[in-house]
């Protein structure tokens, strides 16, 4: 049978079934095949985003199209429209492309390039990667493209990147991303690796879809810089980041999903392009090392090392882990290699989320804690999003591979997108700054540093 163009077998669904299911039966999301033949694990999806969209009110007369509501930030929702553009091209099902199709052209800006003015007060460098990451998917998947005349999803994802470019700072730390972009808002003075790693991925999937190797020179910058500051260990796990105050001396050594997942991908798609052993090596000990993340007892099942078990995670951090399993699955894609391995992971973390999806009154609510195997009692946009992430990316089997420019991409692109936008002032700000206000990604700034010595403190020397 078919669902889009994508042909089902019957060995997978059979697998698929013992995957999620397991020797026990989640009662809440039925995942049987239904009548019109869709996988147990297409199903599962479509109950799990179901409920996550309905923390979504942006398509709503007199809402911001793009945006998520308090406490959510802004990055979250282009995390999102990335979570519906893969659950689309996995399962077939359309219900939520007219509004990720209207979140994201609303969301570009003027300049296409993600910075629209009500996010100045607000947005980092990782924030706009996020909605680069949404683009460039968009491109890869041959997302249905938008109208004339409107910007094109290569297009976005070219104006992210040159508009990131000239932020490279070379004035501390011999070169990097800051975490900000503007200077009064908070955490201007630290440099993460999400946001380079966000440069070095956007850069990786630009170089591989387009041919040019001007993109292929900056993810190889940022891999460099990345490994010359220490932000990344001789063993390839991933330092936070560290502030540029003191020259970025003293680390930051909070381990988070998210940063093994963005330069994993980065890497999977530089050996694709390049087949040079040294991208196979990086991939593999990018990927060994994440095994930090993944649990003993239950095997092989997912977690959030720097605050699950403490109970501490913010509402940014509790999105992570569906980022880790989004990049793992599209690694087996562009580094066959290692799919074995990856799989083995993905297939057991997400049997366990689904069994914590059965909360809230249809029974479809997903918990933070896989390692629980049961529903926690608690409730989150992020979770939510992080169960389906892991639970489709158990579909990455059945899709082809992301397409390339000259390999049956349909976007269109313009290597001189993002003309630098007018850069407001603070005076000019539709609001007042508050510390609320400054929090972008979850990414911790020098100035909660100490507090997280308090929370998460143990990791620093486990």
């Amino acid at each position: 049978m078919r669902i889009g163009n994508h042909v089902l077998r019957s060995s997978w669904l059979s697998l698929l079934t013992t995957v999620l299911l397991g020797a026990s039966t989640v009662q809440s999301i039925e995942l049987q095949i239904d009548n019109e033949g869709r996988s147990p694990g297409a199903r599962t999806a479509k109950e799990v985003a179901t409920n996550m969209m309905t923390y979504y009110t942006g398509m709503n007369p007199g809402d911001n199209p793009g945006n998520l509501p308090d406490p959510y930030f802004w990055w979250e929702a282009g995390a999102m429209f990335n979570a519906l553009i893969d659950y689309w091209f996995y399962t077939g099902d359309d219900t939520w492309n007219d509004i990720t199709m209207q979140g994201m052209l609303w969301q570009a800006g003027d300049n296409a390039a993600f910075m629209p003015s009500n996010q100045s007060k607000t947005e980092g460098n990782d924030d706009q990667s996020f909605w680069a990451f949404t683009a460039m998917a968009a491109a890869e998947r041959n997302f249905p493209n938008p109208p004339h005349g409107k910007p094109q999803w290569l297009e976005m994802a070219q104006a992210v990147f040159n508009t990131q470019v000239p932020r490279w700072d070379k004035s501390s730390c011999g070169g990097g991303l800051r975490w900000q972009i503007f200077t009064w808002n908070n955490g201007y003075n630290y440099k993460n690796t999400i946001s380079t790693g966000g440069l070095f991925n956007l850069a990786a999937r630009l170089a591989k879809y387009t041919k040019n190797e001007t993109y292929q020179e900056w993810a190889e910058k940022a891999w460099d810089w990345t490994t010359n500051v220490g932000f990344m260990t001789p063993q390839y796990r991933f330092w936070d980041g560290a502030s540029d105050l003191n020259n970025c001396s003293e680390m930051n050594k909070i381990e988070w999903t998210y940063n093994s997942g963005v330069y994993l991908l980065g890497a999977a798609n530089m050996y694709n392009l390049t087949e040079d052993p040294k991208w196979k090596e990086r991939t593999e000990k990018i990927l060994a090392a994440s095994d930090v993340f993944f649990t003993h007892d239950p095997p092989n099942v997912m977690y959030e090392r720097a605050c699950e078990t403490i109970n501490t995670c913010k509402v940014d951090q509790r999105s992570f882990k569906g980022y880790l399993a989004r990049w793992m699955a599209q690694t087996t894609q562009m580094a066959p290699f290692t799919y074995d391995r990856v799989m083995q992971k993905l297939k057991a973390s997400a049997q366990a989320a689904a069994k914590t999806c059965t909360g809230g009154d249809k029974g479809t609510t997903c918990g933070m804690k896989w390692t629980d195997q049961k529903w926690d009692h608690s409730k989150d946009f992020g979770q939510q999003m992080a169960a389906l992430e892991v639970i489709q990316a158990n579909l990455i089997t059945r899709v082809a591979a992301p397409v390339t420019d000259d390999n049956g991409g349909t976007s269109k692109g313009n290597p001189n997108a993002g003309a630098p936008p007018s850069k407001p002032k603070p005076s000019e700000l539709a609001f007042d700054i508050t510390t609320g206000d400054k929090a972008g990604a979850g990414i911790l700034t020098a100035m909660v540093i100490i507090t997280i010595g308090g929370s998460a403190g143990w990791l620093i020397w486990d």
